[in-house]
């Protein structure tokens, strides 16, 4: 059990912060980073989109705020003079992280943490370190209020990228286009994790719109390349991570009604550990269920094979008079 202090956490992990043309939520998440107080700041900003006038001022603003460190800490920066592109940017700005640390804590512009965030990764960071099992610490909880276990954690094996904290031992098997995996292999693969065959489904055709360049991301195949080798991720069953980012405004997070949008923040008082390192399969269930429509695809899917199912009986009745 590790207890935290009254005062403010300051984290002794490197921080990795990722901006681009949003100043206001910036703002916001650099003060919690500032009460943090890195010992290391890594800064990554893109460079304003061709053809988008607004991105000129608007990153400028927003590179600005990072130049108001007033703690001690070593920082570097990985300004872009052209636009990269949320894929390529944003991986290419964590290897860039990792090429100099071996492991830490990643934060993007819109995804604002709790103070006990840099505590939890820290603490994680440290036991699990040398436990191969483990390759991702989450700091969101997306399961509306619901615990899984009596522990301050559990187990998954979905990664989330709101705010998380990994180790250069997992990026090194990052692959950004999934070039190695052939996709005569994937279903096969993924039936081995998830049972549930509209799951498998799912994340099959996600597999082939990343291959096939249709989802410009680079948070699916680190999801992917966590599937692959079988790897566990830490979630809290508290939620330290809130993406404020959802709206207009935003690159992907657009519906600012969506159900992850803005989720209060909570505090771990104190770190308790699960006893069994296993994923917790209905956790995932839940957010799969929610995000790929799983009981209205099995209702649709049911009653067409009720039709079906009525059909040859049907037929058997009208060849036997």
């Amino acid at each position: 059990m590790h207890l935290f202090e009254k005062s403010p956490y300051q984290t002794k992990s490197a921080v990795l912060f990722l901006i681009f043309n949003r100043p206001d939520t910036t703002q916001k998440v650099f003060e919690k980073i500032r009460i943090a107080k890195p010992p290391r700041l890594y800064v990554a900003a893109d460079a304003p989109r061709p053809g988008v006038a607004d991105d000129v001022a608007l990153c400028k603003q927003t590179r600005a705020i990072v130049k108001n460190i007033d703690w001690k800490c070593e920082v570097k920066t990985l300004f872009n003079k052209t636009n990269a592109g949320c894929r390529d940017g944003v991986s290419a700005a964590i290897t860039w992280f990792f090429d100099n640390e071996e492991e830490g804590i990643i934060l993007e512009d819109d995804c604002l943490p709790a103070n006990s965030f840099f505590k939890f990764c820290d603490t994680l960071l440290e036991k699990y370190r040398d436990d191969t099992r483990i390759r991702h610490i989450a700091g969101c909880n997306l399961q509306q209020g619901k615990k899984w276990g009596d522990s301050s954690y559990y187990f998954s094996n979905r990664t989330h990228v709101w705010g998380w904290a990994s180790w250069k031992r997992v990026w090194k098997d990052y692959d950004k286009s999934l070039e190695k995996y052939s996709n005569e292999e994937i279903k096969e693969r993924l039936e081995n994790i998830y049972e549930d065959h509209l799951v498998v489904e799912s994340w099959v055709n996600i597999f082939n719109e990343v291959r096939d360049g249709k989802i410009n991301s680079w948070a699916y195949p680190l999801d992917f390349i966590n599937f692959f080798n079988n790897g566990l991720v830490v979630i809290p069953n508290e939620n330290l991570i809130s993406n404020i980012g959802f709206g207009e405004n935003a690159t992907n997070t657009i519906h600012s009604d969506n159900i992850y949008a803005n989720i209060p923040l909570s505090e771990i008082e104190e770190i308790t550990d699960p006893v069994f390192i296993l994923p917790e399969k209905q956790a995932d269930l839940v957010i799969f269920d929610r995000d790929f429509n799983i009981k209205a695809r099995r209702r649709k899917e049911n009653a067409i094979g009720e039709k079906v199912k009525n059909w040859f009986k049907s037929a058997f009745r009208n060849a036997a008079l």
